[in-house]
């Protein structure tokens, strides 16, 4: 029995994968890393230059889960209201009326996140930790499944906040688009040139979503429950302490960057076809997971050769696999 769901998980993951990769094309691993966090009930930061992929990947996720999606353009003056929604007085009900902001989707996409004010970028702590928001002293719960996937430029620091380490540490995955392979670029210039928006909406309204929110949910549950070995807890528990114990590193993993690095690894697992995590799955998603939540002391900040992933990388190479 358990044999065959796994079979029955797989089949509509790679639904996902394959409505996915019909609008993003030549990146199967990060659209992978995507799934991955979603299905591990995480949020998916992506550092890279416009113009990429990235609100199309967003886009896609959104319309091959079948939830709900918006965008949000993180300015100066975004507002935690403009994020959350406000409470709007009614003369002739004599009441106030909540009207929802944008944070109430299922796939959120947070645009140059790192553009908005500190107290904006603050009010979407709660949303991504207890999937709520507080306003007004009344707690609002927001639609499940919920994934916040957002975007900034790491080239152009003007008129920028950078992300604090608690902010950072609420994302389950960094990645980096990069752009297309060579011969999907080349296509790509070939393809006769459609209206952006036009195009969008025709997608949206052709394609039909390959799972419904509700099996999105039983296959998070399904990922939760991955069986994972004592064993490979302390070796990830021992890279985890590396990080807080080398000399090159001020900041290391958390304890909850741990968790999150096994909620990964067992949903990556699902993936797979597996009903229990491997040494594979960890060391697969060491660099994506924990790379972002280490801060650097500041000599080997300024040394671009001794990078967060080189470190991570080492780490991996150093420490021990069980047998």
């Amino acid at each position: 029995m358990a044999s065959l769901q796994v079979h029955t998980h797989a089949e509509t993951l790679e639904t996902i994968r394959s409505k996915v990769r019909a609008s993003i094309r030549g990146k199967d691993k990060i659209i992978d890393l995507a799934i991955v966090t979603i299905l591990a009930r995480g949020h998916l930061l992506i550092e890279d230059v416009p113009g990429v992929g990235k609100s199309s990947l967003a886009r896609s996720l959104a319309r091959a889960v079948g939830g709900s999606f918006s965008r949000i353009q993180f300015t100066s003056d975004l507002l935690p209201a403009d994020l959350l929604g406000v409470n709007v007085w009614q003369s002739r009900k004599d009441c106030f009326s909540f009207h929802e902001g944008p944070v109430f989707a299922n796939v959120v996409l947070a645009d140059e996140i790192n553009r908005a004010p500190p107290r904006t970028q603050s009010a979407l702590l709660e949303a991504m930790e207890e999937r709520q928001v507080s306003i007004d002293g009344t707690s609002r719960a927001l639609p499940l499944p919920f994934t916040v996937l957002a975007t900034q430029n790491p080239q152009d620091h003007h008129g920028t906040y950078p992300l604090p380490e608690s902010q950072r540490d609420r994302f389950l995955v960094r990645l980096s688009m990069g752009y297309a392979p060579a011969q999907v670029e080349a296509a790509l210039i070939q393809t006769p040139a459609t209206p952006h928006v036009a195009s969008e909406r025709a997608d949206a309204k052709s394609e039909e979503p390959a799972v419904s929110s509700a099996r999105l949910l039983e296959l998070q549950n399904a990922a939760a429950n991955i069986f994972l070995h004592a064993d490979l807890a302390h070796y990830a528990q021992k890279i985890v302490q590396a990080t807080r114990d080398h000399p090159d590193i001020q900041l290391g993993v958390s304890t909850r960057g741990a968790l999150a690095w096994a909620s990964a690894a067992r949903a990556r697992a699902l993936t797979m076809d597996r009903t229990q995590v491997a040494i594979e799955d960890l060391q697969n998603l060491a660099v994506p997971v924990l790379a972002h939540r280490l801060m650097l002391t500041q000599r080997t900040a300024l040394d671009t050769s001794a990078s967060a992933e080189e470190l991570v990388h080492d780490l991996i190479a150093e420490i021990a696999v069980p047998v």
